[in-house]
């Protein structure tokens, strides 16, 4: 089933943010293929073909992504988007529980950027698009795993566009703030929780909830992942939203004594 159109693979394309940038690079002329790891539940979306996908290992992606080349001919855009969340104190997580958010939020956007570089290398073009966070820019108490996470994800890719760029090849951040999604329901717990920590976690997972509830629409995201696919002349980084642009701009131009403030502020923490 080869295409003349660009091809974009999304992972975790069945809800949320990977759902409506699959939705919206259809619309905007890709044949998309959409990932999930249970293909079958993941509900039909025109425009999209929907593969199973399991970011975590390594067969599960080099087998994707020969898939992908062989129905369709090519893969001009990927889009890292699978991921899951974690709240609770740093010291409330094991190493194992830390590894396996890690395993998903940043060695499955290695191990899928890996296994498209190649084919993307001998086209001579392409584009990795690696959703991110705010939280990626600062920090994040009681999701300290998850900040850490979305931190490497930008020191990655920052890196790896520059080791690709004389290859036509480009590695593009969308960093959103809170979305409307089940990013909150759907986090995981600490595997190690303390007493000490119990009413501030729950604190910061109310805080989580309100911003969920008051976040932009996934729709906002999906626009800035069809800009890194699509603009002439990309830009490293790509805010979505209104609260991104200005949290972005906030870390660059504060004072680090004035940011730290409004940190514990935000976050209801005492002092």
């Amino acid at each position: 089933m080869q295409t003349a159109r660009p091809v974009a693979l999304v992972t975790g394309a069945s809800s949320g943010i990977g759902r409506a940038a699959a939705l919206a690079l259809a619309d905007a002329g890709f044949a998309v293929v959409g990932t999930s790891r249970n293909a079958a539940n993941a509900g039909p979306l025109a425009g999209v073909t929907f593969l199973d996908l399991d970011v975590a290992v390594d067969e599960s992606v080099r087998s994707l992504v020969e898939e992908v080349i062989e129905r369709f001919g090519r893969i001009d855009v990927l889009v890292n988007n699978a991921g899951v969340g974690a709240v609770g104190a740093g010291e409330e997580s094991s190493i194992t529980q830390a590894m396996e958010v890690f395993d998903i939020n940043v060695f499955g956007v290695m191990r899928m950027t890996n296994a498209v570089l190649p084919h993307m290398r001998a086209q001579g073009s392409g584009r990795v698009v690696n959703v991110s966070s705010v939280l990626g820019l600062i920090p994040a108490p009681f999701m300290a795993v998850y900040a850490a996470a979305k931190h490497a994800v930008e020191g990655y890719s920052e890196s790896v566009d520059h080791e690709l760029r004389e290859h036509g090849v480009r590695v593009l951040l969308v960093e959103p703030a809170y979305t409307s999604t089940s990013f909150e329901a759907s986090s995981l717990a600490p595997d190690l929780p303390l007493p000490v920590y119990a009413a501030q976690r729950e604190v910061a997972r109310d805080v989580l909830a309100t911003a969920v509830r008051n976040a932009d629409d996934p729709d906002v995201v999906a626009k800035a992942i069809v800009a890194a696919a699509t603009d002439a002349k990309p830009k490293l980084r790509y805010t979505a939203g209104s609260v991104a642009g200005r949290v972005s701009l906030l870390r660059r131009m504060a004072p680090s004594r004035t940011f730290d403030k409004q940190i514990r502020k935000l976050n209801r923490l005492a002092g």
